[in-house]
């Protein structure tokens, strides 16, 4: 159902431009052309209403599988971005930093490892910049912690979510 729901967010989509583009260049004085917002408008209310019946008849049943999640999760690969933050708080620009994380990530590849599988030796070729501590980035519960910004998934964000909702929902 998930995936299904998923597949609509095209169409979703495709009916919002098609309104955004109907509004951009209406004239202030001739609004006949909006007859033509109101399939569109319908069809995403009747697939928006359609897809809440459906998640919320699904959400109650829904299984996590802790176990796949955090392995999942812990590829190494999607801490790129960390390892990046990690020479930029090394004094090293971003820009720089963004290149030669993607040169260590094409070099792993290329061996067959993991980001976290690559002796700091071969870090080091790539900036002196990385040292012991880089182990430390390869922590996806650290990586996770870091992220507080509103809407970013540090642990206290999604439980004041969790929160909220079951508040509102009650």
């Amino acid at each position: 159902m998930a995936e299904l729901t998923r597949g609509k967010t095209g169409r979703l989509y495709g009916n919002l431009l098609s309104i955004l583009t109907t509004l951009k260049a209406l004239r202030s004085s001739y609004n006949r052309d909006m007859q033509e917002d109101k399939e569109a408008l319908f069809d995403s209310v009747d697939t928006v209403r359609a897809a809440l019946e459906v998640f919320s008849a699904m959400l109650p049943k829904i299984e996590i599988n802790r176990g796949r999640m955090e392995a999942a999760a812990g590829d190494p690969s999607l801490l790129a971005t960390d390892l990046a933050e990690y020479l930029v708080k090394k004094g090293t620009p971003f820009r720089e930093a963004y290149e030669i994380v993607g040169e260590l990530v094409a070099h792993a590849v290329e061996a067959g490892l993991g980001l976290n599988q690559i002796p700091l030796s071969d870090m080091r070729s790539f900036s002196p910049l990385f040292d012991i501590d880089v182990a430390r980035v390869f922590d996806v519960r650290r990586s996770l912690a870091e992220r507080r910004a509103i809407g970013a998934p540090a642990p206290e964000n999604i439980a004041a979510q969790i929160t909220r909702w079951h508040k509102l929902l009650d």
